[in-house]
């Protein structure tokens, strides 16, 4: 007797056996494979200059000379001289980042003005991009030899005017001179971040303004500045940090005293003066760390605002 639906020839399926991948499924593991040997450069970078010195600064901070765990190095940090030069490096970082917030928004503002793809903006933002970059001793030797005891400008000023730019104290050593270099980089920074913020606003938004019988103030007070506030606080906030980080321009420019905290750093690591200060100035990199850090949170917080217009 036959029995309907019987194929004798048939096997039957093997208990245990997976089915083979689909194409589809290795492509995506190719694809994922090739992801992550692309960013490998990259962490690696990130691994090795960024994480490793975290963790030696951190590791340090709170290790004695001879490797015990101890708070010393903490408690250091409450000294005059240590609080005194973080003081002066906040005071210098909000003064010079409020300044070239300002200037810089001005700029870019003008920009946007202009034509989009024309020569102006373009050669603007790729002086920006090259100026924003231009720091340490290069920037310092320009001050020096420009406005210095025997720049070009400061000896013009003397002989033809009678103008001597230093009849108060040579302050472009010192923190008034930090200052006005500072804000030279900082300038040209805030043009290139706070650009595309100034370029999210619609043109419609101010025709509609118009239409509805608003004035300009009240387009840039109603409309305008709440959309660009948390674009340009963000901005500035990336600016203080550009600026509290900064050694390589204060280094080259202040050749005596430590007024802010990363010369002082600099000096507990190198001074022959007083020996086994490297801890104190792992404890002080540590201060800065955590100060970037909130900074650069707030910035993010203020970021994820301004995508949501800017998107």
């Amino acid at each position: 007797m036959s029995v309907v639906g019987h194929q004798p020839d048939a096997k039957p399926a093997e208990s245990g056996s997976a089915p083979a991948p689909a194409p589809a499924i290795r492509r995506f593991r190719w694809r994922r494979a090739g992801v992550l040997l692309g960013v490998a450069p990259f962490l690696a970078f990130v691994t090795i200059f960024l994480i490793i010195p975290t963790l030696v600064v951190v590791i340090g901070a709170f290790a004695s000379d001879d490797g015990q765990p101890t708070m010393s190095n903490l408690r250091t940090l409450t000294n005059g001289y240590i609080l005194d030069a973080f003081g002066r490096s906040i005071v210098l970082s909000a003064v010079t980042a409020v300044a070239g917030a300002i200037l810089g928004a001005l700029l870019a503002y003008a920009l946007v003005t202009a034509k989009p793809n024309g020569l102006l903006r373009r050669a603007v933002t790729s002086a920006c991009g090259v100026l924003a970059q231009f720091g340490g001793v290069t920037l310092a030797f320009a001050f020096i030899a420009t406005i210095g005891l025997s720049g070009f400008v400061t000896v013009f000023l003397q002989d033809q005017l009678g103008i001597n730019i230093y009849s108060g104290g040579v302050w472009l050593f010192d923190l008034p001179g930090l200052a006005l270099v500072y804000t030279y980089f900082q300038i040209p920074l805030m043009v290139i971040v706070f650009l595309p913020a100034l370029d999210g606003i619609r043109p419609q938004w101010r025709e509609a303004t118009s239409s509805l019988g608003g004035s300009t103030w009240q387009y840039w007070r109603r409309v305008a500045m709440p959309l660009l506030a948390p674009a340009f606080l963000g901005s500035t906030l990336l600016l203080f940090a550009n600026a509290f980080s900064a050694y390589a321009t204060a280094a080259a420019l202040v050749s005596q005293g430590s007024p802010i905290i990363p010369l002082q750093i600099r000096s507990a690591l190198t001074s022959e003066v007083v020996l086994g200060q490297q801890n104190v100035g792992k404890a002080m990199a540590l201060g800065m760390v955590i100060v970037v850090a909130i900074v650069m949170g707030m910035y993010a917080l203020l970021q994820r605002r301004t995508s949501r217009w800017l998107g």
